[in-house]
């Protein structure tokens, strides 16, 4: 369940820069550019401020893998 989350948030973040980016001002590129150092650095380092958050919130951990999505 937390995976599901943070991929539907992750998600919606990336394509809200987007759109504020073509619409609002270029400069908002700037918020794509560190989601992804944030993707990356979470790649290293096994830890993501968002999945904690979530896990503060109650979302649950589920043994899944993308095969079974």
């Amino acid at each position: 369940m937390l995976n599901t989350y943070f991929r539907v948030i992750v998600g919606f973040m990336v394509l809200l820069s987007v759109v504020l980016t073509v619409y609002v001002n270029p400069n908002w590129m700037w918020f794509t550019v560190f989601i992804g150092l944030n993707l990356i650095q979470s790649a290293f380092t096994k830890w993501c401020l968002l999945e904690t958050i979530l896990m503060k919130l109650g979302v649950k951990i589920e043994d899944e893998s993308c095969s079974s999505c």
